[in-house]
């Protein structure tokens, strides 16, 4: 999980850089000066499995009505000074996600973004299961077969954002943004055929079919699906009417 996160005051900003570091949440922080602009660097690359933390301070519900206005339909979650109904109603009137107050745990900061994104892309359970392979949203590595496989950080980024958007064709582009995006050290595009690359070989070498999932569209992108003789995909989505053939809900 990726965020850019807006806390200016120092001893909060502190405790909240060692949460999200323990959580394993890459952050990026800015300051007063640039949020703006770095809000809109994040609604023009349209990559919405970025969250946003945003601190509450005296002028929350300003940020959250700039950033709202800008565009940005990122999940936005706000970390509240205290825990004060009318605080909570008024983030989340003006278009937050979510609401926690201090003092904050990162793992918590990290279920809640995971579970705003997981449910923006329609799926309401903690992993959708896909032919031999389930992938878990809340950064646990997927298990192919019975197995699980160790995925590198970027590799995991990688494998999440085809996850989210299962069934669908994701452009390289797309997805170096979700990577690099907001990341200084920005290498050629050609890194994440490496990574698919490395990706394909790990499934495919631990699945009993020995199908790497991973289908590469010529001239679009990349897009993750089952072999067409590996059976129904099993998503889990609560209540939500399955769709496609490939879908069919997941029983405990």
């Amino acid at each position: 999980m990726r965020a850019l996160v807006h806390e200016p005051r120092r001893p909060q900003r502190k405790e909240l850089e060692h949460q999200l570091s323990r959580a394993r949440i890459d952050a990026h922080f800015v300051d007063d000066d640039l949020l703006g602009s770095e809000i809109n660097h994040l609604r023009d690359l349209a990559d919405d499995s970025t969250g946003i933390i945003l601190g509450g301070g005296a002028d929350f519900c300003g940020r959250i009505r700039a950033i709202r206005q800008a565009g940005c339909t990122n999940p936005l979650l706000v970390l509240l000074d205290q825990r004060k109904a009318s605080d909570i109603e008024a983030a989340l009137d003006l278009g937050a996600d979510d609401a926690i107050s201090w003092p904050v745990r990162g793992t918590e900061i990290l279920s809640r973004l995971n579970s705003i994104l997981r449910r923006a892309h329609g799926h309401a359970g903690e992993c959708v299961q896909i032919g031999e392979l389930t992938a878990f949203f809340d950064g646990r590595d997927p298990i192919v077969s019975g197995t699980r496989i160790s995925l590198s950080r970027r590799e995991h980024t990688i494998f999440q954002h085809l996850v989210l958007n299962f069934g669908k064709v994701i452009s390289k582009n797309a997805i170096y943004d979700a990577v690099y995006g907001m990341s200084a050290d920005q290498p050629f595009d050609k890194v994440i055929d490496v990574y698919i690359c490395k990706l394909r070989k790990k499934i495919a070498a631990t699945s009993a079919s020995g199908y790497h999932y991973i289908e590469t569209v010529h001239g679009r992108g990349y897009k993750l699906s089952p072999p067409e003789d590996a059976g129904a995909a099993h998503v889990e989505r609560g209540q939500a009417r399955p769709k496609g053939r490939h879908y069919r809900p997941v029983r405990a």
